[in-house]
């Protein structure tokens, strides 16, 4: 199991970033995909989940309106393209898929990508 992250960069507030997100290593579409972020001196939070077809998406409130995921199931990638940006937003993001939590590929993590919002 292996996701890489990227997109992520310095950007001013208002502006917008799309984020990557490539998983190898499992079946894709057998799984929902959660995004989640880091915040310096935080606890990892989620940020959205999708389910497998892509059809549903929830999203954390702080979120809601501005960030959107998707899923490309064929090439195994999920993105988050964020709108309107926040230094709030700023952290490090990172993609995994849903495992049971009896699973211990829930403990596989990418090196994430770092989102800074700031002016």
């Amino acid at each position: 199991v292996q996701y890489v992250e990227s997109g992520g960069r310095l950007v001013q507030p208002g502006r917008s970033l799309r984020l990557s997100c490539a998983a190898s290593g499992f079946t894709i579409t057998n799984y929902a995909m959660t995004c989640y972020r880091q915040a310096p001196g935080k606890e990892r939070e989620i940020v959205a989940v999708i389910s497998r077809a892509g059809d549903n998406v929830v999203y954390r409130d702080t979120v809601k309106g501005r960030f959107i995921m998707s899923r490309d199931s064929a090439n195994a990638t999920v993105y988050l393209q964020m709108n309107s940006l926040k230094p709030e937003d700023t952290g490090v993001y990172y993609c995994k898929a849903a495992w049971p939590k009896t699973d211990e590929r829930g403990n596989i993590w990418g090196q994430g990508t770092q989102v800074t919002v700031s002016s």
